[in-house]
């Protein structure tokens, strides 16, 4: 699987890039999170840092176009990211709230 990033666009108020992406590849579409492992790789990132939101495969063809959103820590995508979007990613939504419970018992 080969990425390539198509446009990056800064977005310093929500502390992130946004990322238009293509990837080449040999079998069928990949899965999400391949796309956001190889990514976060290519952009030199931990792959909780990175949210993929679309990605789109023309019928028979081995190239798929995606939309990505790249913050600055995993902190920032869990405060901006809606809980959907976050679960489809695996990047668990309360990484925080869980260790505040724990200390709560």
């Amino acid at each position: 699987m080969e990425v390539e990033i198509l446009s990056e666009e800064q977005n310093p108020m929500l502390h992130r890039s946004e990322v238009r992406f293509q990837i080449v590849h040999d079998e069928a579409t990949p899965s999400r999170l391949s796309v956001r492992d190889s990514l976060a790789a290519k952009l030199d990132k931990d792959s909780s840092e990175v949210v993929v939101h679309e990605m789109n495969t023309k019928f028979g063809m081995r190239k798929t176009v995606g939309y990505a959103k790249v913050y600055d820590s995993p902190e920032h995508a869990r405060d901006v990211e809606q809980d959907y979007m976050l679960e489809r990613n695996k990047i668990s939504a309360d990484a925080d709230g869980e260790a505040e419970a724990e200390e709560a018992e």
